[in-house]
């Protein structure tokens, strides 16, 4: 395997990876969050206190990072059939789940920020549940576009 592979293959797997984590653990976060906590919990742990702050802060440059490390790997693996579509369908599916995300989860983002300390808004059942399964539907993509990116390293002849 050559050095510029490897770097891309390492660089690939890592961010993916570190992408994925995030979005794993929002799905693990979510039963109790959907069946247990109330809906006060919800509120004020999801928009008052700033609980998934550093998920913006630090997983938005490593999504984009990760995106742009399995297209570069697509881009070295290019010669290579299998090894480039899986490449290429991880870059896909990451680009994918971003698009979810903006399509799904920002959306309910913006109806979170009108939320003032109070009462229980009217649409708190809607807006929780569009962003839970959201950010579920956002790990499903990237776990698929994680496994892609495995298959691309592990199926090059180099």
């Amino acid at each position: 395997m050559s050095k510029a592979l490897k770097v891309c293959s390492v660089a690939a797997l890592v961010l993916s990876a570190l992408s994925l984590g995030p979005s794993f653990a929002h799905v693990l976060e979510a039963p109790p969050r959907l069946m247990v906590w109330s809906p006060e919990l919800w509120r004020d742990a999801t928009v008052f206190n700033g609980q998934f702050r550093l998920f913006a802060l630090v997983g938005a440059p490593i999504d984009l990072g990760a995106i742009l490390a399995a297209a570069i790997l697509a881009g070295v693996l290019r010669k290579e059939r299998e090894p480039f579509r899986w490449a290429l369908a991880g870059a896909v599916l990451l680009t994918l789940g971003l698009v979810v995300w903006f399509g799904w989860v920002a959306p309910a983002n913006s109806v979170l920020a009108t939320w003032v300390p109070g009462p229980i808004p009217d649409d708190f059942n809607a807006v929780r549940h569009r962003w839970e399964t959201g950010h579920m539907a956002v790990a499903a993509l990237k776990l698929i576009g994680f496994i892609a990116i495995v298959l691309s390293v592990v199926r090059t002849s180099r």
